[in-house]
């Protein structure tokens, strides 16, 4: 695989031919060079190295998942300046799912097949410790073969201190034991302890997040990785963030997916701040692709970024839609325009439209259906 012509002129007039060298060969970027791709005014360059990456990895093929989103309860004591689904206890518009309540959301949609469960909510010890593998278990009686993607580092971390009151390691086996398949990424956010300080300073930081995660991965089970962009974060913390995953990524090879999640600012603590830039969006995502060489897939979340964004990614580096992410809550209450939830037909037609093959996939990327399965099966959904 070589520069086009019309490539190696930009990369040449923006200064980056030194990084697309190192593309070209499959070398490491260093932390000057992530510098360098976020303050290249050459977007399209950035991008375009970002597609010769993607392309090498999964050619023109794009993954998709059919999943449902279940948020426990919105109230937590994280006190997070950036979120709006948090609630503190007793606010009016609190809420805390019964295990009832959680099976007859799974009851709901068991018309629809649906391959992964996306489980996350607030840190609270209103609950007991049971009320977790319980809800797992409940889960795995009625869909005993759908994977649970549950409980972010965050949510485990507060759980084992304090709710179990007991070591990680044996929190998390109980869970796997009681259906937990593997876990998302979220609550990552942005790894500076001045970030921390600053905007998240009621929960756990970076150091702690990468040790959870090295211990979920330890203890057999895959996860997610985040970012969240777009409010006070510096260039040289968000490549820093980018490189610590990347380290431990080295180390555990336990994350499946990276996801950039673009900030929004409606009814959070941070209103005053805009929201983030389809080229703020399109650049954390071609960044991620070039620095993250040992994870296999980058995602562009649709729900955060638009469709239309999403379909654009598709060539700056970004291999996965995401999916039909039915009864999506936490963008939502920060001001998301998107809707909450695509069927298959949708997600195959946007693909096909942003010039891609379509394949579902599940949780750990395995192939579910091949392209043309995948626009078969649109058809009749």
């Amino acid at each position: 695989m070589d520069l086009s012509p019309l490539l190696r002129n930009a990369c040449e007039t923006a200064g980056l031919m030194e990084i697309a060298d190192k593309v070209l060969a499959g070398e490491r970027l260093s932390f000057e060079d992530g510098v360098s791709l976020y303050a290249s005014p050459n977007l399209l360059a950035v991008g375009s190295l970002a597609n010769l990456d993607r392309e090498r990895r999964h050619g023109n093929l794009a993954y998709y998942v059919l999943n449902q989103h279940i948020n426990p309860t919105n109230i937590c004591v994280g006190g997070c300046r950036f979120c709006a689904f948090g609630r503190a206890k007793g606010a009016t518009d609190a809420y805390l799912l019964t295990l009832e309540d959680i099976e007859a959301r799974v009851r709901e949609k068991l018309d629809r097949r649906i391959t992964e469960l996306h489980i996350v909510g607030g840190l609270t010890q209103i609950m007991p410790w049971s009320y977790y593998p319980d809800l797992l278990r409940r889960i795995k009686a009625l869909r005993p073969d759908v994977h649970i993607k549950a409980f972010t580092m965050v949510e485990l971390d507060y759980l084992a201190r304090e709710v179990a009151c007991r070591p990680l390691p044996e929190v998390i086996q109980e869970l796997r034991d009681a259906g937990l398949d593997s876990c998302p990424g979220g609550g990552a956010e942005v790894f500076s302890e001045r970030v921390h300080q600053e905007i998240y300073k009621g929960k756990i930081g970076g150091d702690q997040w990468l040790a959870t995660a090295r211990t979920v991965h330890e203890c057999g089970l895959k996860s997610n990785a985040t970012m969240l962009y777009g409010h006070v974060e510096t260039v040289p913390e968000k490549v820093d963030h980018l490189l610590r995953l990347r380290d431990l990524q080295d180390e555990t090879g336990g994350f499946v997916n990276f996801i950039p999640l673009a900030f929004h600012p409606a009814n959070t603590q941070m209103s005053e701040l805009p929201e983030t830039t389809g080229y703020a969006d399109l650049r954390n995502i071609a960044v991620a692709r070039l620095l993250l060489d040992n994870f296999d897939h980058i995602k562009a979340y649709w729900i955060m970024i638009t469709p239309k964004i999403t379909q654009t990614a598709m060539h700056f580096g970004a291999d996965d839609f995401d999916g039909t992410v039915d009864d999506e809550e936490i963008a939502h209450d920060a001001g998301a325009s998107t809707p909450t939830c695509l069927s298959v037909s949708e997600l195959v037609e946007l693909i096909r439209a942003a010039g891609r093959e379509p394949v579902e996939r599940d949780t750990l990327f395995n192939v579910i259906r091949s392209p043309d399965a995948a626009t078969a099966m649109a058809g009749s959904a």
